[in-house]
């Protein structure tokens, strides 16, 4: 069975554009708190914030053009929390990667039998903890 690195560095290969990003980032949040407001019986506002966090999603995976992970597997379901919540931190700690367009070197992840290593446009491979 593949390891979580495996998994977190599929997700953010196939969530690439700010805007389904920042899209993940509100669906995804909108979502859990619906459930929690169904299993509290608050049903308009659970039922509302569930299905408006689905909608973000989906918009999201329309503009960058792809399938949402899940419909390759119900782990997704999972990954994708855990993905939001790490894009969350480095972008609050401010060790989130740059874009290319904005001068800095473009990061692509490759998954080793050790967790994930970044291999930068020079070819360098430097082990992430």
């Amino acid at each position: 069975m593949p390891l979580l690195a495996h998994y977190m560095a599929q997700y953010d290969h196939e969530h690439s554009s700010g805007w389904n990003k920042f899209l993940h980032g509100i669906g995804i949040p909108m979502i859990f708190v619906g459930i929690v407001l169904l299993i509290f019986m608050k049903w308009i506002w659970g039922a509302s914030f569930f299905a408006g966090g689905w909608i973000f999603l989906f918009l999201g995976h329309k503009i960058e053009g792809n399938h949402p992970a899940f419909f390759q597997g119900p782990i997704y379901l999972l990954v994708g929390p855990i993905w939001v919540a790490k894009e969350a931190w480095e972008f609050l700690a401010g060790t989130h990667r740059t874009s290319s367009s904005e001068g800095a070197s473009e990061v692509t992840p490759r998954v080793t039998s050790h967790g994930i290593s970044e291999v930068t446009a020079q070819g360098r491979a430097s082990k992430q903890s």
